[in-house]
């Protein structure tokens, strides 16, 4: 009986422990949404690009 309650008292911190270090261990993996701001660049023949992509960076200018 004592192995059991030893058992169970580990099992339990351990639990514990991996629940508190979830997500350091496996939210890196996991991406946030990315909101890029309304702003447009004009291009040379007048048409407009928006930013775009993972580092809100503004689109290529047609011809570019």
């Amino acid at each position: 009986m004592l192995k059991f309650i030893i058992f169970l008292i580990a099992a339990t911190a351990f639990g514990y422990f991996a629940y508190l270090n979830f997500d350091e261990t496996f939210g890196e993996d996991i991406r946030e949404p990315v909101a890029c701001s309304m702003e447009a660049k004009l291009c040379p023949d007048g048409s407009a690009v928006g930013r775009s992509g993972p580092n809100c960076e503004f689109a290529a200018c047609p011809g570019e």
